[in-house]
């Protein structure tokens, strides 16, 4: 029976890889006989996880075309759940990674009364919106603003939500009626970007997000990595300026490191502020004695040429940069992929980028942009689910 039951997650794996596939290939590239790839083909096609279609090409001798196999990526859905300081955002997503249904709602306003209980009234009302089947619901993967002890579902520590020690997977149990899995939303962001994002068949990569806070999430042959408490990839307490440390080093956010308090979209808009406040001639001037600026009109302004923005943007830029070029050396990833808030500048950013890690990375390091983009998150979470569950198939 056991023996029955790889070959049979083995076949549908293969046509999931392969397809379109016939059932004489399938025994050819897996030594097993025809009969048995058969018997096993026939009954994954009753259970709805592959289909057959067409007539494929006859052989060279003539004779019977064969029939193709494909993977249905409609056997069953997966929920990700992308949940941020400022929005917590939730997807239906078929078993190839297309979105069948969106939804979204502030942080803010649910956390006192229960933000698991709301997710899992949006969830319903996604599913009843678009009938889909409960039945073929296989469960959720969630991303999460903070350390994750993923095994028994506890979220450490996640200052934007006030969780201390924090029993998610418990909690969500009580709501929801399938198998959770959680994990912090970098590490659940560099998931997705190696499933259908930037960085596609390959098995050593990083994925920095730079927003408010600046976070990384690291898979090293394939696996994702962790670190010894969970902790692995908080980029945003690299030290990219010693004398800084030296002169009364204050984070930008109580607990925050030195990286993200110089470099973070919140730093960007506070360095920016102190600057045009000094500065009455500057088009701001009047804003910034009233109120704190932004990272965005930080961007907006160095885009137009402004002498205080650029200055600030290209140190922060700097900063970034030494950071990509310690954890680049140290790691040796084929690809860095750069997500978050600030990175939808990307275009003003990237090529300064490049030019200082070149110059000081021994090795060279693709960088690429975030092809997932606001949707890394939430892709992100159903591929740790299609990773982390038992079932009959394996996506990774």
């Amino acid at each position: 029976m056991q023996i029955k039951s790889q070959n049979k997650k083995r076949i549908l794996q293969c046509i999931l890889e392969n397809a379109p596939i016939s059932r004489a290939e399938i025994a050819g590239k897996m030594k097993i006989s025809k009969p048995t790839v058969s018997l096993l083909v026939d009954e994954l096609i009753q259970e709805n996880w592959i289909f057959e279609k067409g007539i494929g090409e006859s052989t060279s001798q003539g004779g019977r075309r064969p029939i193709h196999l494909y993977f249905n990526e409609k056997a069953a859905y997966v929920i990700g759940t992308d949940i941020g300081g400022t929005k917590v955002k939730m997807v239906i997503s078929d078993l190839n990674g297309t979105i069948i249904a969106c939804s979204s709602f502030p942080t803010e306003q649910f956390l006192q009364t229960g933000l698991l209980k709301k997710i899992a009234k949006e969830i319903e009302l996604m599913i009843q919106k678009n009938h889909i089947d409960q039945q073929k619901i296989l469960g959720m993967g969630a991303g999460v603003p903070g350390i994750t002890e993923t095994t028994c579902g506890i979220v450490t520590e996640a200052p934007s939500l006030n969780w201390i020690r924090y029993p998610f997977i418990k909690e969500a149990e009580r709501y929801m009626p399938f198998p959770i899995y959680v994990d912090n939303d970098v590490n659940v962001a560099v998931l997705g970007e190696q499933w259908l994002g930037s960085a596609k068949q390959k098995e050593n990569v990083m994925f920095i997000a730079i927003g408010t806070g600046i976070g990384s999430g690291i898979i090293i042959h394939n696996q994702l990595y962790r670190g010894s408490s969970n902790a692995a990839g908080e980029m945003g307490y690299m030290v990219t300026d010693k004398n800084d440390m030296k002169n009364e080093f204050k984070p930008v956010f109580h607990r925050y490191g030195y990286l993200e308090s110089v470099a973070g979209g919140k730093a960007i808009g506070e360095k920016l502020t102190k600057l045009v406040r000094q500065n009455p001639g500057h088009s701001l001037y009047e804003k910034a004695k009233l109120e704190e600026l932004t990272g965005e009109m930080a961007f907006a302004l160095a885009k137009k040429g402004d002498e205080i923005a650029l200055q600030v943007i290209n140190e922060a830029i700097e900063h970034i940069a030494y950071g990509i070029v310690n954890a680049a050396s140290l790691l040796n990833p084929e690809v860095i992929i750069l997500g978050g808030g600030v990175f939808k500048s990307s275009e003003f950013i990237l090529p300064k980028l490049r030019e200082i890690v070149d110059h000081y990375l021994p090795s060279s390091v693709e960088l690429r942009v975030s092809q997932l983009g606001e949707n890394a998150g939430v892709l992100g979470a159903v591929s740790l689910f299609l990773r982390e569950h038992e079932s009959m198939i394996n996506f990774f």
